[in-house]
């Protein structure tokens, strides 16, 4: 087992930022001598906290011909360790009246307890232990192994939708490694061994590639003292390798798919655009992106919604959407259900008329202003969620952006004007960069 020593020497120096409002969230963020990262969010309206950990590693990181390993990992650790037995962490936060996950993505994997604020240093004296003393046996390989092959199995195996949005992403992307499922592919998911999982264990899981992000009812000063007494004492890994990804080279040919499974119940049409995700110090574009998204496609006084839907009646169903948070290039997307007796192509030209018509008129003021307001108001309410507030603090800092960054998000987001908009939308969603797919079932008419 690729193992560090977990009580070395304290790295007691620490770099303190200066602690920022943003809006009404009090953020602190300093880093440990040994290089990791330590964000707490204030938040004194109840007695909770959520505890997570998160590592600059996920799917898109993982070695070429071990896709999985990286949620396979993540289930791995709730193994045992030098210190605990197997599945004592989970028990221990059940038993103090917490909740705790994990989850892998692309960009990062998670770990995470949320529980009553007096159960910190609990939570970082186990968090802290499996970040280095993992004990794995081989029937833990066997067993948890059959476990991520049964999830691939019910989620997407079985699922006609999830395997056209696997080969969808696949097609989207030729060289880079989003286009390799998070969960794996089964093939390669059957071989992965105990070398695999320890080795990106031990290459990722240190501390300077590593984010302690602490939201609730907390003290910096007091998380600051816990995590230089568990997080702190740990050893950098000096080899940590940098963060290269294969690049996707210049797309300049407008893709197509269709997928036929006699399980699907709705054909669909959707559309996929390479797009460019929220980048540090210049989300304008992401921003102008993720308004146009909404106002195209984001609920039923969208545009789409309104002509497809409603107008002319040839969808029951219409959406938009663009996710920025990610480390490398990203993709804005339509979806389109014919309604019946709709073909698939008419709905796809229906889709392509309506939105020439959307670039032709223009954003509407009004709809534009309201939909600024009702951002406002869900980050007001989002301060009511000391999990929301860790997660996208989390999911932003492994995905490349900073703290000051989340902070200026929401303020970006109102200032983009109409006119941007319009132009990012005739810049971004070009044909060279689409893929159309189809869902159909295997009787289906194509025309």
């Amino acid at each position: 087992m690729i193992r560090r020593i977990a009580w070395a020497s304290a790295l007691i120096s620490t770099s303190w930022a200066a602690a920022a409002i943003a809006g009404e969230e009090l953020v602190s963020s300093f880093t440990l001598g040994n290089g990791m990262q330590v964000v707490v969010v204030e938040d004194h309206r109840a007695p909770v906290v959520q505890h997570m950990v998160w590592y600059r590693a996920g799917s898109a990181d993982e070695p070429k011909g071990q896709s999985g390993v990286a949620h396979y990992l993540e289930h791995l650790l709730f193994k045992a360790t030098e210190n605990l037995e197997s599945g004592e962490i989970s028990a221990t936060v059940a038993a103090n009246g917490g909740k705790d996950n994990a989850f892998t993505s692309h960009d990062y994997t998670a770990y995470y307890q949320r529980i009553a604020s007096d159960r910190l240093e609990l939570m970082m004296s186990m968090e802290s232990d499996r970040m280095v003393n993992i004990r794995l046996t081989e029937r833990d390989i066997e067993t948890e192994r059959e476990v991520i092959l049964e999830e691939r199995n019910q989620r997407t195996d079985n699922n006609p939708r999830a395997l056209f949005r696997e080969q969808s992403q696949a097609v989207q992307y030729h060289n880079h490694r989003y286009g390799v499922p998070i969960i794996g592919w089964r093939h390669e998911m059957e071989t992965l061994d105990m070398e695999d999982a320890l080795s990106f264990y031990g290459t990722y899981y240190a501390p300077n590639n590593a984010i302690l992000v602490v939201s609730g009812d907390v003290d910096p000063d007091e998380v600051n003292r816990l995590a230089e007494q568990y997080y702190g004492v740990i050893p950098a890994n000096p080899d940590l390798p940098e963060r290269l990804r294969t690049e996707e080279p210049p797309q300049t040919a407008a893709r197509r798919l269709t997928f036929k499974d006699a399980r699907v119940a709705q054909p669909y049409v959707q559309r996929s655009y390479l797009a460019p995700e929220r980048d540090s110090g210049a989300q304008e574009q992401a921003a102008a992106l993720f308004l146009l998204a909404e106002l195209l496609g984001g609920g039923t006084t969208s545009y789409l919604a309104n002509a497809l839907q409603f107008d002319q009646q040839t969808a029951v169903y219409t959406g938009a959407f663009y996710s920025g948070m990610s480390l490398d290039d990203t993709t804005f997307s339509f979806l389109i259900v014919p309604s019946e007796g709709v073909s698939l192509q008419e709905a796809e030209d229906a889709l392509d008329q309506t939105y020439a018509a959307f670039l032709e008129d223009g954003v509407d003021a009004d709809q534009l202003d309201r939909i600024k307001l009702q951002l406002r108001a869900s980050e007001i309410y989002a301060r009511d969620n000391v999990d929301g507030i860790a997660n996208r603090y989390g999911r932003a800092l492994t995905s490349g952006l900073t703290v000051e960054d989340v902070q200026a998000w929401p303020d970006i987001l109102q200032a983009v004007t109409a006119e941007q908009i319009i132009a990012i939308a005739k810049q971004v969603l070009q044909p060279e960069v689409s893929v159309t797919g189809w869902l159909m079932r295997d009787e289906e008419v194509t025309q």
